[in-house]
This record gives structure tokens, C-alpha cells and sequence, in this order.
């Protein structure tokens, strides 16, 4: 025998018929948004702002705005608009990716002491760049083309040779690189 499924038959039926407020009427509402939105900081008030445009519309879109005939339609879509404010300025308090720096244009000017190169940083490239010189000459260039501004195909075309021999010698010369960096230390 089989079990009866738990929860609903089906879904519920829509007890109101759909409206499509214009994009428009949605930004005239942009006071409701706003006063909605006051308890989140100023710097990221514009971009909670944004997602409660983006999700009204897009639930327009959908279908979701069924207002109740029998309201005035300017009130029911501020309560529809105050409604999904409400819920975007409670994803934002509960969300971990909620900001909590100011971004600086100038961070190294915050610091209050002069900022160098690590000593032991300074010995790791020296080996790198000892390990590098050892290396036969195509496998150092097929090195030094990574950090050239063109592609990998662009390189082999400039070489001559096909572009899977050239990935095939970067990838040996990557591997002879970690072989001897290995092995210094």
C-alpha cells in the first residue's frame, strides 16, 4: 500500500488576478524604499536599495504582484515595495558578505610604519630566480612567455611551432622549475 504524500494536494491558488505596475510607477515608490532602508549604513544603502528594485521587477515579471482589488493601487504596491524592503534590509544585517571595512585608496598611507620586502621573501626569489638561470634556455623562455601580455598561440605562432607543443614544453618546463626548486629546499 502506498503512503499518502505529506503537505498540500497542490499548490495554492492565487486568490487575486496579476497586476504589471511599469517600471516607472515602481521608481515613483522610491520614498517607501528608502524610509525602509534608513537602519542600514549610508555607504550600503544604494546597493540594497538596487536589489529591491531588481527583485520587485523581476517578481513583476513573474507574476508575483497580485495586489487585493479592493485596495487603492498606489497604497498596495507601497505595501508590496515596503514588503520586499523589509526583507532585503533583513538579508543585509544577517548576511556573512555585509561589509564591515571601508575600502581606502590609499591603504599604505594608513600604517604607521614603513613597509618593506620581507627578508626571508627576498631569499625565496633570489632562489627562484638561481633555480630559473639553471634551466636550459627553451624551457626559460617558455617560462618568461607566461607573463607576456600575448597568448600562448600567439607565442607558438611567433616561434613557429604548433600550439600544443607549445603548451606541452611550458607545462615540461613548469615541472623541471618544481623539480629544482624541490630540491633547494
Amino acid at each position: 500500500m502506498k503512503r499518502p504524500r505529506k503537505g498540500a494536494k497542490s499548490q495554492p491558488t492565487a486568490r487575486h488576478p496579476r497586476k504589471k505596475p511599469t517600471i516607472t510607477a515602481i521608481l515613483a515608490e522610491r520614498g517607501i524604499i528608502v524610509a525602509t532602508l534608513a537602519g542600514i549604513p549610508k555607504r550600503d544603502r544604494a546597493d540594497v536599495e538596487q536589489a529591491v528594485l531588481i527583485g520587485a521587477w523581476s517578481a513583476v515579471k513573474r507574476g508575483k504582484y497580485r495586489p487585493d482589488p479592493k485596495d487603492e493601487p498606489r497604497a498596495a504596491l507601497r505595501k508590496w515595495l515596503h514588503g520586499i524592503s523589509w526583507r532585503q534590509a533583513g538579508k543585509y544585517f544577517e548576511a556573512a558578505y555585509t561589509r564591515r571595512v571601508i575600502l581606502d585608496p590609499q591603504p599604505l598611507g594608513r600604517l604607521r610604519e614603513p613597509v618593506g620586502i620581507d627578508l626571508h621573501a627576498q631569499i625565496e626569489a633570489r632562489e627562484v630566480l638561481e633555480a630559473l638561470a639553471e634551466l636550459p634556455d627553451w624551457q626559460r623562455e617558455a617560462l618568461l612567455s607566461v607573463n607576456d601580455p600575448e597568448s600562448l598561440v600567439a607565442y607558438a605562432r611567433r616561434r613557429g611551432m604548433k600550439p600544443g607543443t607549445a603548451a606541452s614544453r611550458l607545462r615540461i618546463a613548469r615541472e623541471a622549475l618544481a623539480l629544482r626548486l624541490r630540491r633547494w629546499r
